[in-house]
């Protein structure tokens, strides 16, 4: 029996020391570390995200019964009489495939306060050749909700 003890006693011996594996410390920037920060804050996108609905396409548009005249703000009939506005700002990016310009601009007297926004050009073709930070004077047509002239700046 003594035998054996020593067998059982060799063999837990070299179980033990195969086990004698240890793992290395995480590093602070490994996901799993418990010190380790969240995932990195994203900048924030210079461009509109779009929908499908902001999109052109060739589908008919369903009519929808106009808002009654009474119901609007003073501010917005005053808007809606204005056939076309302009104003001057700084264009941030193009959207060529959506007809749309995102541009940051003053007040536009009676009709906006400065803002940035995204607007539909028509035509389109009056992108072209507008980049980041190009200082333009840019006319609305009220009715057709869209910018319809742009003039570059000095």
């Amino acid at each position: 029996m003594r035998s054996y003890s020593w067998l059982i006693l060799a063999v837990s011996f070299a179980m033990l020391a195969g086990c004698a594996y240890q793992m290395q410390p995480l590093a602070t920037n490994h996901p799993a570390h418990f010190e380790a920060m969240a995932a990195p804050e994203r900048p924030l996108p210079r461009t509109l995200a779009y929908t499908a609905a902001d999109i052109p396409s060739v589908r008919p548009a369903v009519a929808v019964n106009p808002v009654p005249e009474t119901t609007r703000g003073d501010r917005s009939a005053q808007a809606a009489a204005q056939e076309m506005v302009v104003g001057d700002g700084k264009v941030l990016t193009t959207v060529p495939n959506a007809g749309q310009i995102v541009v940051e601009h003053g007040e536009i007297k009676g009709f906006m306060e400065a803002m940035t926004m995204g607007y539909r050009v028509d035509p389109p073709s009056l992108m072209e050749g507008l980049k980041f930070g190009d200082k333009i004077r840019f006319t609305i047509d009220v009715q057709k909700k869209a910018i319809i002239k742009i003039e570059m700046m000095k």
